[in-house]
């Protein structure tokens, strides 16, 4: 199961004036698993990108452009799920700091987001933490120190970090993270009633797109599918090009029994942005309907794109942990997870490395992290139901019709693979 994972991250697109000089930064949203922006600001971001090359050719010691022009890089990356950016954007963000390596907070900035899109967490923070030691009052600063906390498991030092950066500049990018710091902590009202103040905040279209999708994965994480399909289709009226929105389409379809609509919104999704996660998403529902051979090409293609992200200085043990489980190989599951656990403990790597125990068959010790998962109170249909069957395994009946009923009652249609499971397993249990 493939859960909304946002970190906001966005030092995006680069700005120039007509002169060539460096105005500032596009600071837009974004998401782990690098959700795409639209396709007017990916010309300009291209533009923009063409203007810092041809200044730098004439002006090599512009430290400043070199940082933004690392920055645009990463976040060619992001809206194009190309990981080759890369390390194009670490040679350009170093050679900001060769040009000048004292008080350069941009450079670290650049660097600390590019870490978070690398999966490096830790890095990221140091840089973060850099950064502000030079500019205490950078809230770009404090967002991707913001991004990597959560990610690496401390919610306390990532609130903080947050409103640090609510203090500073409050706008659609901390609210945003706003909204998904509450998320976490279960307080999901709170978390949509940010988000909407996101969207209040928003003028691009894509950024308005992604506040709409975001209010629709909070809709639809609590089964509200008529609220997220409005959701959805208000995010594509606006933006037809913000790719994530079709997952969005495609699960409400599938719950409301258009397969066929569900499968086409996959594939459109996935040929235009193979990211792992969309891809093992698609090969859930493939999966869930018989078509066994079509998924197992679908995880290829994943294996294929994790492959690539490493080869490009990324690391993602989680993502392998969820494509071995998605191939029924819990014990290379539960390897990955470990990896993963010890560089970092957020709630997604204890809920996938309990689940990966669980299906290698240490129960007891897969309780232990599917009740870490939960530990700060998210609301998450796929923990609950992992918690459910892991109790079910050890006999602990009444502990699994309660977690099971929870999961189903937030969101009957979590998933296309293991709803169903669920729904079995309670029959069997018998309703108290």
């Amino acid at each position: 199961m493939v859960r909304r994972r946002i970190a906001v991250v966005g030092l995006a697109a680069l700005l120039l004036t007509g002169g060539g000089g460096v105005v500032g930064l596009h600071h837009g949203s974004d998401n782990v698993d690098a959700a795409p922006a639209a396709a007017a600001p990916v010309d300009r971001l291209a533009a923009g990108i063409a203007r810092a090359q041809q200044r730098l050719r004439v002006v090599p010691g512009d430290y400043v452009t070199w940082a933004a022009l690392g920055s645009a890089y990463v976040e060619r990356a992001r809206i194009s799920a190309d990981p080759s950016y890369y390390p194009k954007a670490e040679g350009a963000l170093r050679r900001s700091l060769t040009v000048r390596s004292d008080g350069n907070a941009a450079a670290l900035v650049g660097l600390g987001a590019l870490a978070n899109a690398r999966h490096e967490f830790a890095a990221a923070r140091d840089l973060a933490r850099r950064a502000l030691r030079i500019d205490p009052y950078s809230a770009t600063a404090y967002g991707v120190l913001a991004d990597a906390q959560t990610q690496l498991g401390d919610p306390g030092a990532a609130t903080s970090a947050v409103q640090r950066m609510l203090d500073l500049r409050p706008g659609l990018a901390a609210y945003a993270r706003a909204s998904y710091d509450l998320e976490q902590h279960g307080r999901l009202a709170e978390a949509e009633s940010l988000m909407r103040r996101a969207l209040e905040a928003a003028v691009d279209p894509a950024d308005i797109a992604f506040c709409r999708y975001q209010l629709g994965e909070l809709a639809w994480q609590t089964g509200r599918l008529d609220a997220a399909s409005a959701e959805y289709s208000a995010g594509r009226a606006t933006d037809r090009s913000y790719l994530p929105l079709l997952a969005g389409q495609a699960r409400v379809a599938d719950a409301l029994g258009r397969t066929g609509e569900a499968l086409a919104g996959y594939a459109e999704l996935t040929v235009r942005y193979p990211t792992p996660g969309y891809l093992i998403e698609y090969a859930e529902l493939l999966r869930a309907v018989g078509q066994r051979a079509g998924a197992d090409e679908q995880l290829a293609l994943a294996a294929a794109a994790l492959g690539l992200f490493a080869a490009n200085g990324g690391t993602d043990d989680l993502g392998a942990a969820q494509l071995a489980l998605a191939q029924d190989r819990p014990a290379y599951a539960v390897r990955a997870a470990r990896r993963e656990w010890s560089r970092r403990h957020f709630a997604d790597v204890a809920d996938v490395l309990g689940w990966a125990l669980h299906q290698a068959g240490s129960d007891a010790q897969g309780l232990l992290y599917a009740r870490r998962a939960s530990a700060l109170g998210a609301r998450n249909a796929g923990y609950l139901f992992h918690l459910g069957m892991i109790e079910l395994a050890l006999g602990k009946t009444g502990d699994a019709r309660r977690d099971l009923s929870a999961a189903l009652a937030l969101n009957r249609h979590f998933s296309p693979r293991y709803a169903p499971v669920a729904e079995a397993a309670l029959s069997q249990l018998g309703a108290r």
